[in-house]
């Protein structure tokens, strides 16, 4: 089908099915720097964008050297980043873990760890609580947590996975790990109650999290390929009274090694692994220019959605 007018939504980079001027996000600064650590995970969730499963290695294991490299650049290049966020699979079913994580802090970034929580986390218990005495809170802990009710969360992850996750949750409490949980709205309530249903939990476990706090409790809105949002343009920022600057891909970008591929990639955003369109280069550097939102996910989760896999401490 032709580019332009007429054409498919989000087909074309620079122009809408309806031929307006697709809005693109700049480089504001590189504030996180994400590493998808390898698609491989310990259970299979019903609804996973990036389709995680014991079985899809399409993202393989990221080395120690793999993100050395990296944070060589940002420190050679004087890139200002704060914070490197480490995403997968489950990141600790990655041997490397604990080194990779161990480099970070030593270099004195702040780590960001996505995990569920569960027996792949808790193998490493020891050497979590060493870097945890040791770094304090620069080593942060986002423990996935759909819903505080066993039923709605095994449902989507599998049965007794509610448990697992809480014993997890029950140790990092204990050991005054700092802590914050992604939750979602599958039982699809109003958010305040949502909230409230958490604090409860969070109570009970002697979690010290404010469920009112976003940072703290970070609830993600539903990412549906079935959907069909209406795409972005330039005259959108205004419309929406959005500074584009809050978008994601202003402020950070990920690093994968896509299975069989002899080196990583640095892609705009955690969002949109496969989608060769937002594979920005091997460097940084090269990852620097700016991205055009030409992806559903895009308008529905980040501009929409109003959410952010950010950076916010709690």
């Amino acid at each position: 089908m032709a580019h332009g007018f007429g054409a498919a939504k989000f087909s074309d980079p620079r122009i809408t099915a309806k031929g307006e001027e697709r809005a693109t996000v700049a480089l504001h600064a590189l504030e996180t720097l994400w590493f998808n650590t390898g698609t491989l995970c310990n259970i299979t969730c019903a609804h996973c964008y990036i389709e995680s499963s014991p079985t899809n290695d399409r993202l393989a294991y990221l080395s120690l050297a793999d993100v050395t490299r990296y944070l060589d650049e940002i420190e050679r290049g004087r890139l200002g980043t704060t914070l490197i966020g480490f995403t997968g699979g489950e990141p600790f079913l990655n041997k490397d873990m604990i080194a990779i994580l161990s480099e970070t802090l030593a270099r004195g970034f702040e780590a960001l760890v996505l995990t569920n929580a569960m027996r792949p986390m808790m193998r490493h218990r020891a050497q979590l609580e060493e870097l945890n005495r040791r770094y304090g809170t620069r080593l942060r802990m986002r423990v996935s947590l759909d819903d505080p009710r066993p039923d709605i969360h095994d449902a989507e992850r599998g049965p007794g996975a509610h448990a697992k996750t809480v014993e997890g949750l029950r140790w990092l409490a204990a050991n005054a790990f700092t802590v914050d949980i992604a939750g979602r709205g599958f039982a699809h309530e109003a958010e305040g109650e949502l909230r409230a249903r958490f604090q409860t939990l969070f109570d009970q476990l002697g979690l010290k999290l404010d469920a009112a706090d976003p940072a703290a409790l970070v609830i993600f809105p539903e990412m549906a390929m079935s959907a069909d949002p209406p795409e972005i343009t330039t005259a959108c920022w205004g419309i929406l009274k959005k500074d584009p600057r809050e978008v994601m891909c202003a402020s950070a970008r990920m690093v994968v090694k896509r299975r069989g591929a002899a080196s990583t990639s640095v892609l705009a955003c955690t969002l949109l692994p496969y989608d060769p369109q937002f594979e920005m280069g091997a460097t940084l550097q090269e990852a620097s220019r700016p991205v055009a939102l030409n992806h559903k996910y895009c308008a529905s989760f980040c501009v929409l959605g109003g959410a952010s896999c950010g950076a916010a401490k709690s």
